[in-house]
């Protein structure tokens, strides 16, 4: 990036730390994912399984029937 001025010390350190805070933001987030996307699977994958064995039950999906 090419400025079009002499930027100043101070505001050279406050463009850092707020690219450092916005980085540090950026890494929280994506340890909150990861650690938050197992249970969320599980969920889904409990969710799908349930509503299979209902349709299965309902409609005799999986037995022959069609």
């Amino acid at each position: 990036m090419v400025l079009c001025y002499p930027s100043t010390p101070k505001k050279l350190a406050m463009t850092v730390g707020c690219f450092v805070a916005g980085a540090g933001l950026f890494a929280v987030g994506m340890h909150l994912s990861y650690v938050y996307i197992a249970p969320q699977q599980a969920r889904t994958k409990a969710r799908n399984d349930f509503v299979k064995e209902r349709l299965r039950k309902k409609y005799g999906y999986g037995q022959g029937k069609k």
